[in-house]
């Protein structure tokens, strides 16, 4: 008979306590349990291991010299088990560059049960209207609005992010329009924004999506913005087509350097990143 090695547990169990109620309770299992057991274990092992007396159960002589190696054994068991579970952790460090508008509301919420579970993850999120290098390893992992045309790259389309013409949530709608400075790299959203002003319309210029949906918010102008942002901030829907009747429209892709695609801490973070996008794809739309 081959010993079950989950008898080995019993076995020391029943030596440590000395008595089958004890090692019942140690084990969270029946006593007739714990007995029928420690007899299979040592008619497996072909020598009996215990004494039994109306005072508990004492080792005989082959017991106590099987001791050490089941204790043995016991400790490379756990040794064994904590080195799986060191396996099981996601470590190092992991570089996202991200467009503006993901990173505050989805990408640090996504994140967060990530890195609660794995201390030893590091992440840092990057943002500038300049496309990252991926080749030179500037990030890891990207989100962009511009389909990557060469280099070892995995793209993925994760969403479509859906923009329109946004006022303030009351009032009249002011004659400013607030967008982007022209030398920023964000060339069709400045040409949508563009289209629905005159050359002689004032303009507010700002490089940051937050200080354009505050400008809008506190009425300085009209601004075209995701949807994703202006709607939780009571903004106005103007327009959500250009005037010639064109969709203001993006998609967003999750570019990953093809050598890291089997990284587990690389793996992590793009699945939590999807994950989350997936589960609010309904925010990115017009309403």
């Amino acid at each position: 008979m081959t010993p079950n090695w989950d008898d080995l547990r019993v076995f020391l169990a029943l030596t440590r306590e000395g008595s089958l109620t004890g090692a019942a309770q140690r084990l969270r299992a029946g006593v007739a349990t714990v007995s029928r057991r420690i007899e299979r274990f040592e008619q497996a092992l072909g020598v009996p291991l215990f004494l039994r007396h109306q005072s508990g159960y004492v080792l005989t002589d082959q017991g106590k010299a099987l001791l050490p190696r089941a204790e043995a054994a016991e400790e490379a068991l756990a040794g064994l088990l904590h080195a799986a579970d060191e396996q099981d952790r996601i470590r190092g460090n992991v570089r996202v560059a991200s467009i503006e508008s993901l990173i505050t509301p989805l990408l640090v919420p996504a994140l967060a049960p990530l890195l609660a579970a794995h201390p030893g993850l590091d992440v840092e999120i990057l943002f500038s209207t300049q496309t990252v290098n991926l080749h030179r390893h500037d990030a890891d992992l990207a989100l962009r609005m511009v389909h990557p045309d060469h280099g070892n790259l995995l793209v993925r389309q994760v969403v479509v992010m859906g923009f329109g013409l946004y006022g303030p949530p009351t009032g009249a709608a002011p004659a400013r329009h607030v967008s982007w400075p022209d030398h920023v790299s964000l060339g069709t959203v400045l040409a949508w924004s563009r289209a629905f002003a005159g050359p002689d319309t004032p303009r507010l210029s700002v490089n940051t999506l937050e200080a354009q949906v505050q400008a809008v918010r506190q009425g300085l102008g009209l601004a075209v913005l995701p949807h994703f942002l202006a709607r939780p901030a009571q903004l106005r829907l103007i327009a959500d087509r250009l005037p010639d009747g064109g969709a203001m429209e993006r998609p967003v892709y999750l570019v990953t350097q093809a050598d890291l695609a089997a990284s587990r801490r690389v793996s992590a973070v793009s699945g939590a990143i999807v994950d989350a996008i997936a589960a609010r794809r309904a925010e990115f739309g017009p309403d």
